[in-house]
């Protein structure tokens, strides 16, 4: 009697099937033995990136595609490997699982990754099998690739720079104030107005007089406001935060507002995930309730 729980004769492979369809529509062919023999000799001249795959792991075939429009890009040589159809491939490299690429270069072969890879992995990847193909003299054809193109700064940013090149503050200081009404939410505009604020204030101190009045005067508020600001131009940033904490404690009323309002002011100078910035937040916060 015939096993009603075996394989069906004849039976189709319905995941293989829906995974060749997938590859015959995005172009991604698959190597045999003889093929992975001619890519180890060419790679003595060229790089060579092989993607393994896997009819069950439709994300190893989106990493492949990656793979491949990166490699293409700079004239790396690319090959998809299905780990079902020719486990002795994946054996040789040493491939346990997919996702996963290896590299072929000088005829040696040099693991990538095993496991998934973001879009960003994979072109920084791309860049090293480039790099470590033209020590090795085995680069012909292939180009290094493109830095990534910088990032283009908002209108009113550039605005805001063009007025610090020329010394204009106050007109820098004015364009930041635009930037934060179109959009309240802009961190790096709310930081430029305060670097360009503390840099008024600065520019034109007397490092030694400033010092010496806030030692002279320690409950007057405008010595202390003007002290901290040089030392966090200076970079000390605990004293500066530190002192005006202080000074928060021991006022009242408008002069306090007024303490509280440049502290806050000072950290949006800094880094907001800088350690010193969040110690002085909390301490602040203590200070205030």
């Amino acid at each position: 009697m015939t096993d009603p729980t075996g394989p069906l004769r004849g039976a189709v492979d319905l995941a293989a099937l829906a995974a060749r369809s997938r590859r015959a529509e995005s172009g991604l062919a698959t190597i045999d033995e003889a093929q992975f023999q001619d890519l180890a000799q060419r790679s003595l001249e060229t790089p060579v990136v092989i993607a393994f795959i896997a009819a069950a792991s439709p994300q190893s075939e989106e990493i492949a595609k990656a793979l491949a429009e990166d490699a293409g890009r700079v004239g790396v040589t690319f090959a998809a490997c299905d780990v079902d159809a020719q486990p002795v491939i994946a054996q040789a490299l040493q491939v346990r699982s997919v996702p996963a690429a290896v590299a072929l270069i000088g005829g040696r072969p040099a693991p990538l990754f095993q496991g998934a890879a973001t879009r960003e992995q994979i072109t920084d990847l791309i860049a090293q099998v480039v790099q470590a193909a033209q020590q090795m003299g085995a680069a012909a054809g292939v180009s290094a690739p493109e830095p990534p193109a910088e990032p283009a700064v908002p209108p009113l940013h550039q605005e805001a720079y063009d007025a610090i090149e020329r010394g204009d503050l106050e007109g820098a200081e004015a364009v930041y104030d635009r930037a934060l009404r179109d959009n309240p939410k802009d961190g790096e505009a709310r930081s430029g107005r305060a670097q360009v604020r503390l840099m008024a204030r600065s520019r034109l101190a007397d490092l030694a007089a400033v010092r010496a009045a806030a030692a002279e005067r320690p409950d007057d508020v405008d010595a202390q406001l003007a002290v901290a600001d040089l030392d966090v131009i200076g970079g000390q940033l605990d004293d500066a935060f530190g002192r005006l904490i202080d000074l928060v404690r021991a006022s009242a009323g408008d002069e306090r507002e007024r303490v509280r309002a440049r502290l806050l002011e000072l950290f949006d100078v800094v880094d907001p995930a800088d350690p010193r910035v969040l110690r002085a937040r909390q301490a602040l916060a203590s200070a205030l309730y």
